[in-house]
């Protein structure tokens, strides 16, 4: 299968690749680079760095509001609190006072001219912008707001909350009592959309309402009754399978609103039918299904800025949960719908309306980066407004510009301005510039190595992307301990970012290891085809990647020692590190977090039966199935297993249970191979508390120090 969107592309990445080596070349030189007086990026302030949320731009568009988050290490406690951002001049003023815990606040938006709202322990609160006072509590639902959006134009207030089978606020707590009170906590599923993630499926599904308001003076509101705007759907007769809101979002005059929900049936858990559907804000109009073309995943629905159009993201393909996203627009006028760049072979992420609806911006993963792109509505031409690292949000922000959450390897996330242009001009825009510099004095002589991007043939002879870090305090005239990064998906890749959880490859150069990332036949951003190659190839395509580009790497850069390499990864990530421990003993040990050991056991504890299915081409209870799903299988190799390996996983995982690690960490221990396993009981796929966050790189750190003497 060749790429030819990978042929062309290789080209310019192998020039970059060039430029850079030479440039590298005369910086590094052949002996110790000036990074001595640097010091590494440690755990305490990597996890105390300053995160951002994405910015809220004001109705007048020359201000924005943003949180910033923050872990307190010593005192195990996390805080933020609410900004003001001046966007042309680029002055940040402290708002609210340090925030602390459950009085956190999220979910900014801007109420009025000089008013912000923010929801904090469940409730709405308005704040008049004067720096470092609290907000006062404008409205709380007798039961947690969970997201919440103005129109001020209108006066409507939408937000989501919890209720049970009649949809309504007023009966929440009555039947939250009577819960309370039962005498057994059995519960009881005729579906197998039973659990998801890390819940078990209750009867409270996320709803969403709207209020008339009126903002009299002096911050004086009438608030009206909630409307439920859903309740024009198709009833269900099981409580625990009902319409649940997943996102949504209003016209600018509030006039509609576009909800995404998952199509509630018998088939939910190997069915990806989730859909938008249309509706009136005040509940008048029984909601419209635009996505009922599909089976697929539809998202991110957007309104153009007149309110006469609405854009989303749609996959055509049903149960391919990593199908390439299409746009698609519906007129709310003429009730036509149609596609927008239907060949593009990139998938974008998010989209965004100009001020003048004649395109569309669209965040789009682009050959290991997360680029923005402009697409034009009528002729869907796109081209990119910007290159290296990732753009994680943007919203308008006055003509011809937006405003940005960006990073990069070395850089944390800031909030800058892209210059877009007029939608007339085709010149290249992107011009960006940066208004915040959030972790700039923390991260001030702290080492962070620039990733050294290469390209090389791997299997099918396709050209395949890798970037390497190095080591801090490097000399070229030592040898390193390589750490080898595999990320999950499988469909996803690595990016040029700088992420704030277990897979910061800076953390691993700064524990003195030459860190590889390789995006694998399979990963996202590098044409579709190249993301479905992967289909019944688990252990195929990608391992052939992962070892040809080990080789190219070991052969081309001198100071590694390929006697001292350890291999980490997460997800499908870690199911790659029990599929190496059975395929060669090239490494001097492997991590595999929430990993897969035994895909069939896994089929049939798994909480979402389309990703499996879809990918290995069927299900384990047929003939043909079972021996594809053995083919892919690491335990089918289990008398091969000779590496030791530290096994983490999360109690609450339930797309990956815990048995996947307790299996392999029971063959190695019974088999006398060094292991370790790493439990943590209040966690799920992901590490998200921060105390445990730092907890799981100090027992990766050590089981790799341990195995290549570092």
């Amino acid at each position: 299968m060749k790429s030819l969107y990978l042929d062309q592309m290789a080209g310019w990445k192998m020039w970059t690749f060039t430029f850079a080596v030479a440039i590298l070349s005369s910086v590094y030189g052949s002996s110790a680079i000036a990074t001595d007086t640097l010091v590494p990026l440690d755990s305490h302030l990597f996890h105390s760095l300053r995160r951002i949320s994405s910015p809220v731009v004001s109705p007048d568009q020359q201000q924005a509001l943003f949180l910033t988050n923050y872990y307190d290490p010593d005192v195990d406690k996390e805080y933020n609190y609410l900004s003001l951002l001046d966007i042309e001049v680029g002055n940040v003023t402290q708002l609210t006072p340090v925030l602390e815990g459950s009085d956190r606040a999220s979910n900014l938006l801007w109420l009025g001219p000089s008013t912000a709202g923010y929801l904090s322990k469940g409730a709405l609160y308005q704040h008049n912008l004067v720096p470092y006072t609290n907000g006062t509590l404008l409205f709380n639902a007798t039961l947690s707001i969970n997201s919440a959006t103005y129109r001020a134009s209108s006066g409507i207030l939408l937000f989501t909350a919890s209720t049970f089978l009649d949809g309504n606020i007023s009966s929440v707590a009555k039947q939250l009592n009577v819960e309370k009170n039962r005498t057994d906590s059995a519960m009881v599923f005729d579906n197998l959309w039973a659990r998801h993630w890390n819940k078990w499926m209750g009867e409270q599904k996320s709803t969403l309402f709207s209020i008339n308001t009126t903002n009299e003076f002096y911050g004086s509101w009438q608030l009206g009754k909630e409307t439920n705007i859903m309740q024009g759907l198709p009833l269900t007769k099981d409580p625990l399978l009902r319409w649940e809101v997943e996102g949504y979002t209003a016209s600018e005059d509030g006039e509609h609103v576009a909800f995404v929900v998952r199509n509630p049936g018998l088939d939910m858990a190997w069915s990806t039918n989730v859909d938008i559907y249309l509706t009136t804000t005040d509940g008048s109009m029984r909601p419209k299904l635009l996505t009922g073309a599909f089976k697929g995943i539809a998202s991110g629905p957007t309104f153009s800025t007149d309110g006469s159009a609405v854009a989303w993201l749609q996959m055509e393909t049903p149960g391919y949960e990593s199908d390439i996203n299409r746009i698609y627009m519906y007129n709310i006028t003429t009730g036509n719908v149609r596609s927008v760049a239907h060949e593009w072979d990139l998938s974008p992420q998010s989209i965004l309306w100009s001020a003048d609806n004649k395109v569309l911006y669209a965040l789009t993963p682009d050959r290991g980066d997360r680029r923005l792109y402009s697409v034009d509505i009528e002729t869907g031409k796109y081209k990119p407004l910007t290159d290296y690292g990732t753009v994680s949000s943007i919203t308008r922000a006055g003509a011809g510009k937006l405003l940005a959450v960006y990073s990069n390897v070395t850089e944390s996330a800031n909030i800058y301005t892209i210059d877009v242009g007029s939608s007339s001009d085709s010149s290249l825009h992107g011009s960006m510039r940066r208004l915040t510099n959030v972790n700039g004095e923390r991260l001030d002589g702290v080492y962070l190595s620039e990733a050294e991007d290469f390209w090389f043939t791997g299997a099918m002879r396709d050209k395949v992307h890798g970037w390497m870090l190095r080591p801090v305090g490097f000399n070229a005239t030592r040898k390193y301990p390589l750490a080898l990064l595999i990320h999950g998906g499988p469909q996803q890749a690595s990016m040029h970012a700088f992420g704030l959880g277990q897979w910061n490859p800076n953390m691993y150069a700064s524990a003195g290891y030459v860190t590889v990332i390789i995006n694998f036949h399979g990963s996202s951003s590098y044409g579709q085809s190249f993301t479905d190659s992967i289909r019944q190839q688990w252990g195929g395509y990608p391992y052939e990647d992962l070892m040809k580009g080990l080789d190219h790497v070991i052969s081309t850069y001198s100071f590694v020692d390929a006697s001292r390499m350890v291999a980490l990864g997460g997800s499908y990530g870690g199911y790659m590190a029990n599929w190496i421990n059975g395929n060669t003993d090239r490494f001097k040990a492997l991590v595999a977090h929430d990993g897969q050991f035994n895909v069939v056991a896994g089929y049939y504890s798994t909480d979402e039966l389309w990703f499996i299915e879809h990918d290995l081409g069927g299900a384990p209870f047929t003939t043909a199935g079972r021996a594809e799903y053995e083919k892919h299988n690491p335990e089918r190799l289990a008398d091969k297993f000779k590496t030791p390996t530290l096994f983490i996983h999360g109690a609450n995982d339930f797309r990956l249970t815990l048995e996947q690690s307790l299996a392999p960490w029971t063959l190695l221990r019974r088999k006398g191979i060094p292991s370790r396993l790493v439990y943590f009981p209040d966690e799920d796929h992901w590490v998200n508390k921060m105390g445990n966050s730092m907890r799981w790189y100090e027992e990766v750190f050590k089981w790799m120090a341990e195995w290549t003497s570092t």
